[in-house]
C-alpha cells in the first residue's frame, strides 16, 4: 500500500457505525473467514500454540457467558494481568461482550500500583496469569475485587473467591447473549505512565477500535480489511499491559482480520531476529530501544527477512538505526507519534519520503496542529510548538473515568494539549522536539533533548543517551548527556573531547554536550521511555538547586 497523501487529506471523512464494537468486529472476522490464522504463538521455552478467528470468537463467547455467571455486568470494570498470551484476545472480547471495561495492568506493576489502579476504578474481577499472582493476592483484601481468575491455573486456584479460566470456559456453549452494545459505549479504562503524580485513568469507547482501524492501520502499517494477508504475518513487540497493545495487535492486527505473531519472552536482539527470520514475518512494529539493540549486532545483515515495513513508536527513533536497518533489510523503519489518549497523530505513513529524525506528517482526518504553549495560536514552520488536536476529533480520548475535574482541565479550550513539543518545516514534516519540561534552556538558547541525542547516537561509540539540562552558574543551564557506550568502547576523559568534537561538527555550536557522563544504563519508565526527569533531578542535587 502507498498512500496519495494529498489527496486522503482533501477526502477522508469519518465513518464509525454507531453499532461497531470489538466483539461485532470480531464475530463478522469470524463468519466470513472463521478458519483464517488470526494469531500464531511462540514461548521462550519452546511452547507453541494457533488461534483463528472462529477459534477466538468461540472462546471469547464462552468467556462472557462464565463472566454473566460470577454476576459481570455494563459497565463493571475487569482489571487484567497477564503476559502475551495466546488466550489475551479471547479474554479481553468476552469482558467487553459482558459490556465491561478492560482494565489493562503491566506485569512490570508493583502490588501497591495495583491495589492503586482497583481502588482507583472500582474494579470487582481480575484476571491475572498464575505466573503474577503474587503481585494480586497481597493487595485483594484492601481492593473493591470480588472474584480472580487465573489464565494457566495448575488446578482449581486455593481461594474460594478464584476461579481457574480454562475450567470457566471448557464444555461451556460459545452462545453468550450479551447486552447491547455500541461505539458509544465505554470499552476501557488505560492508566498513563506519567513521569510525575498518580497515573491518569484515560476513558476509551468502543470506537476508539474503529480510529485504530482507519488511521494506525492505513496512515501506519498500511494495512485495512481489504488487504490480502495470504502471505503476511504482522509482529508487534508490546505487552499486553500498555495502550500499544490497542494501537496494534487489537486495532490493527485483530480488528483488520491480519495474522499475527505472538512471542513471550523477554527481549533479545538475536532471538527476535531469529523469530522474524524463521517465522517469516512481513511487517512489524518495535521500539526504538530495539531497533538500536538490533542494530548493534555486527550480524545484522545476514539475516534473511520477509520484512516488507517496519514501524517504530514510543519515543522518536534516531537517524542511525533507521540508516542501518534499511542498509541491512532494504527496509526504511517508519517512525509514528501518539500517546495513550489518541490514535497515531502523525506518522512516516507508507509511500512517504522519509526524513530521518522526523515523525512524518499528521495523520488525515485527526487535524494534530502545532500551537502556541501559552495561547492556541497555531506556529509557523521551523517554530517550535507543542502537539494539540481539536477537542472534538474522534481521534481522542473521552476524558478521565469518574474525574470531571482533570477533564475540565484538559478540555477547556479548543485543543487537547499533548505535553509534546515538536517543529515543522517548509514540507509539513513534523520533528519531535522533547516534553514541555524535557526542553534545555542555555544561555537564552532552546534546545530540544532529541536533536542531541540524535546525533549523539550517530557515533559508533554510543548505544544510547539522553541529554538534559544540567544548572551552570553563568549560563542557566548546559546541555549535560548520559551516555551508554557501544560493546569494546569504554569512557574517559579522551572519548568526552572526541564525542564533542563530533558534535560540534553535527549539531549547532551551542547545543553540543558541554558535561557527559557514561553510565550502564537510562533510567526509563515501565513501557521504555527515557526517565528525562529523573536525570534531571540528579543534576540539580548534584549542583545544590
Amino acid at each position: 500500500m502507498s498512500v496519495d497523501y494529498e489527496r486522503e487529506l482533501a477526502d477522508f471523512e469519518w465513518t464509525i457505525p454507531d453499532d461497531y464494537t470489538l466483539p461485532a468486529v470480531v464475530a463478522d472476522h469470524a463468519e466470513a473467514f472463521g478458519d483464517r490464522l488470526a494469531v500464531r504463538y511462540r514461548d521462550e521455552d519452546g511452547g507453541e500454540a494457533e488461534r483463528t478467528f472462529g477459534e477466538i470468537d468461540a472462546d471469547a463467547s464462552r468467556f462472557g457467558a462464565a463472566l454473566a455467571d460470577l454476576g459481570v455486568g455494563k459497565g463493571d470494570r475487569v482489571m487484567h494481568l497477564f503476559p502475551r498470551h495466546p488466550d489475551a484476545f479471547a479474554i479481553q472480547v468476552g469482558a467487553l461482550a459482558r459490556g465491561a471495561l478492560l482494565v489493562p495492568c503491566s506485569a512490570m506493576l508493583k502490588p501497591k500500583d495495583i491495589a492503586f489502579r482497583a481502588n482507583d476504578c472500582g474494579a470487582e474481577t481480575v484476571v491475572v496469569h498464575e505466573s503474577l499472582t503474587e503481585m494480586v493476592d497481597p493487595v485483594l483484601d484492601e481492593t473493591p475485587v470480588e472474584r480472580g481468575i487465573v489464565l494457566d491455573a495448575d488446578g482449581e486456584p486455593d481461594r474460594e473467591d478464584a476461579y481457574a479460566f480454562s475450567a470457566l470456559i471448557e464444555g461451556r456453549s460459545a452462545d453468550h447473549d450479551g447486552p447491547r452494545l455500541g461505539a458509544d459505549d465505554p470499552m476501557s479504562i488505560n492508566y498513563t505512565s506519567g513521569t510525575t503524580g498518580q497515573p491518569k485513568p484515560v476513558l476509551h469507547r468502543h470506537r476508539w477500535i474503529r480510529c485504530f482501524e482507519r488511521i494506525n492501520g492505513r496512515y501506519w502499517w498500511g494495512v485495512d480489511r481489504d488487504t490480502d494477508f495470504d502471505d503476511e504475518l504482522l509482529w508487534a513487540t508490546t505487552g499486553t499491559g500498555w495502550a500499544k497493545w490497542f494501537w496494534s495487535p487489537v486495532g490493527v492486527a485483530l480488528a483488520t482480520g491480519a495474522p499475527q505473531f505472538v512471542y513471550e519472552g523477554e527481549f533479545d536482539a538475536a532471538t527476535y531476529l531469529d523469530l522474524l527470520e524463521s517465522e517469516e514475518v512481513t511487517r512489524l512494529c518495535a521500539v526504538p530501544t530495539q531497533y538500536r539493540m538490533f542494530t548493534q549486532r555486527e550480524d545484522l545483515g545476514e539475516y534473511d527477512l520477509a520484512l516488507t515495513e517496519a514501524v517504530s513508536a514510543g519515543e522518536p527513533l534516531n537517524r542511525e538505526p533507521i540508516q542501518s536497518f534499511e542498509a541491512a533489510f532494504g527496509v526504511t523503519p517508519r517512525d509514528g507519534y501518539g500517546q495513550t489518549e489518541t490514535v497515531a497523530l502523525v506518522t512516516n505513513y507508507p509511500g512517504i519520503d522519509v526524513k530521518p529524525g522526523s515523525m512524518g506528517k499528521p495523520t488525515p482526518g485527526v487535524g494534530a496542529t502545532l500551537i502556541d504553549t501559552q495561547d492556541e495560536a497555531e506556529v509557523g514552520p521551523g517554530e517550535t510548538g507543542e502537539i494539540a488536536v481539536p477537542v472534538d476529533s474522534p481521534a481522542i480520548f473521552d476524558g478521565y473515568y469518574e474525574k470531571p475535574d482533570l477533564d475540565a482541565e484538559t478540555f477547556h479550550g479548543d485543543y487537547y494539549r499533548t505535553g509534546d513539543l515538536a517543529r515543522r518545516d517548509e514540507d509539513g514534516y513534523f520533528f519531535f522536539e522533547g516534553r514541555a519540561d524535557d526542553i534545555i534552556i542555555s544561555s537564552g538558547y532552546r534546545i530540544g533533548p532529541f536533536e542531541v541525542e540524535d546525533a549523539l547516537v550517530g557515533h559508533e561509540a554510543v548505544a544510547e543517551a539522553a541529554a538534559v539540562a544540567s544548572p551552570h552558574d553563568e549560563r542557566g543551564n548546559v546541555v549535560k548527556t548520559y551516555v551508554v557506550l557501544a560493546d569494546g568502547y569504554d569512557g574517559g576523559e579522551e572519548l568526552t573531547d572526541e564525542l564533542q568534537g563530533y558534535m560540534k561538527a553535527e549539531t549547532a555550536p551551542y547545543k553540543y554536550p558541554r558535561r557527559i557522563e557514561y553510565v550502564e544504563e537510562l533510567p526509563k519508565t515501565s513501557s521504555g521511555k527515557i526517565r528525562r526527569v529523573e536525570l534531571r533531578e540528579r543534576e540539580r542535587a548534584k549542583f545544590g538547586e
